[in-house]
């Protein structure tokens, strides 16, 4: 990664450049070399002082550096340097987009555990802005910033280039298979990513669908035939319901999880194989290894790294960005769509409901309402969801985004973090007012005030009055 140390003095640029570890570092002397150096080595972070020539005794200079800084290059991370007396020009950084600030004439270590706490912020920036990328090119419905949905992303980009194999884990209509999808599209791998669901092939069909055939191994195998193991050399075999496979197939599938060779059904031959393997479940893989359903052994191997999906239920807003990407779809596709946006009680409805199907539900329901809505705005009732006057509406962020930006004053602040734990607990206790008060120690007539300061209204949209 690399580093931009933009000090003007001689010794400590020296100092940096021999002391700091694990960057690749350029220097400037003044605001003139920086700028120079931000053009042609795009570096990922910057050690800024302030005091810089020709007035190195004041501020000036460096925040105007560092707002140019921030201006051009927001991505770039910068922390700056201050002398103990400059806490307003401290204060004034942070506010211009700084990321930290350390006094001078800190021990380097300091400085380095600074620079290295940065780094980490910029590689999983970078890792979520490739796992989004990725999500557009195939399907958009990986699209979420809930903090669930976020570390889960995080974490296929961390393994995506392993060759660890991997269970995704997760409800009916979570997206399992386009996780599987973008774990590949990730990897590097060259070869293809060839699907497989266990459980909508019979038993008996399901070993020669894997490990293919050799001509005349059954009744109506005319010809040799690859399986999908072998079809996938070179790139992810993804095994959708695993938890349904056969136990006398599972031994099967250790031997070639152990050895990566198989042997086509009717045949002598060992072929090797190369195959990334992912594999996907709605089941509890331990507790039917408790149960002797599965094989605990198979499972430690398909199970190496365990990737949890959230249910759309714990996705906070995404339901809303989903439903609004969704939403346009239908626009394209189909014909006489007036529907532009959703009304209030359509996305409190929303924000409520439980989502058992996950996406495949959201995506019929919004797909359903957009056909029914005749004007512009779909409400509550063409998503066919309930809307009730005790329902609560969603904390402003959860609408409009974080109200917690670096300029945001402690009063919003304050209503963005009890909104969110508010509105939490109240799903948490399936929307009752009462069991939610209780949970929270205060009583009914609290909770209604409490939540009216901290903006969730209770009331009874215009479209059901």
């Amino acid at each position: 990664m690399k580093l931009l140390v933009i000090e003007d003095e001689a010794g400590i640029r020296n100092q940096y450049k021999w002391g700091l570890k694990g960057y690749d570092i350029f220097l400037a002397k003044d605001a003139d070399e920086a700028i120079e150096h931000l053009k042609e080595q795009a570096p990922e972070l910057v050690l800024l002082d302030l005091g810089l020539p020709p007035d190195p005794d004041n501020a000036t200079i460096g925040l105007k550096l560092l707002s140019d800084i921030k201006v051009s290059h927001p991505e770039i991370r910068v922390i700056v340097l201050t002398g103990s007396e400059q806490r307003d020009h401290a204060r004034e950084a942070i506010r211009l987009g700084a990321s930290s600030y350390l006094q001078k004439g800190i021990d380097i270590e300091e400085v380095q555990t600074a620079l290295d706490q940065a780094a980490l912020v910029v590689e999983l920036a970078s890792e979520t802005k490739a796992i989004q990328e990725a999500s557009f090119e195939s399907n958009t419905t990986l699209l979420g910033n809930s903090p669930k949905m976020m570390e889960s992303l995080r974490l296929m980009a961390r393994i995506a280039r392993s060759d660890i194999s991997t269970l995704l884990n997760g409800e009916s209509g979570t997206g399992k298979e386009l996780f599987a999808q973008n774990l590949h599209s990730l990897s590097g791998r060259k070869g293809d990513i060839i699907a497989i669901n266990c459980a909508s092939i019979p038993g008996e069909l399901l070993e020669s669908e894997l490990f293919g055939h050799e001509r005349g191994a059954f009744t109506g195998a005319v010809k040799a035939k690859k399986g999908k193991v072998e079809l996938a050399n070179g790139g992810t075999l993804f095994l959708d319901e695993i938890g349904d496979m056969p136990l006398d197939l599972q031994s099967k599938m250790l031997r070639f999880l152990q050895e990566r060779k198989i042997e086509r059904v009717g045949g002598s031959k060992q072929i090797d194989v190369d195959v990334r393997i992912v594999c996907a479940t709605h089941r509890d893989l331990k507790k039917m290894t408790k149960q002797k359903t599965f094989r605990e052994d198979l499972y430690f191997r398909l199970a190496e790294f365990e990737l949890k999906i959230p249910p759309l239920r714990e996705r906070e807003r995404d339901v809303i960005l989903l439903a609004e990407y969704m939403l346009s779809v239908v626009r394209d596709t189909e014909r006489d769509i007036t529907a532009k946006s959703f009304g209030d009680d359509a996305i409190s409805a929303m924000l409520h409901h439980n989502w058992t199907g996950n996406i495949r539900e959201l995506q019929s329901r919004v797909r359903r309402a957009g056909l029914l809505c005749d004007g512009e705005v779909i409400g509550a009732i063409h998503l066919d969801l309930p809307f009730k006057d005790s329902m609560l509406y969603a904390p402003k962020s959860w609408l409009y985004g974080s109200q917690a930006e670096d300029d945001a004053k402690l009063d919003e602040m304050e209503e963005d973090f009890f909104s969110r734990i508010i509105f939490e607990r109240y799903r948490k206790f399936g929307f009752n007012i009462s069991m939610t008060a209780a949970s929270l120690g205060v009583s009914r007539p609290t909770f209604y005030a409490k939540a009216k300061r901290y903006g969730l209204k209770i009331e009874t949209p215009i479209s059901q009055r």
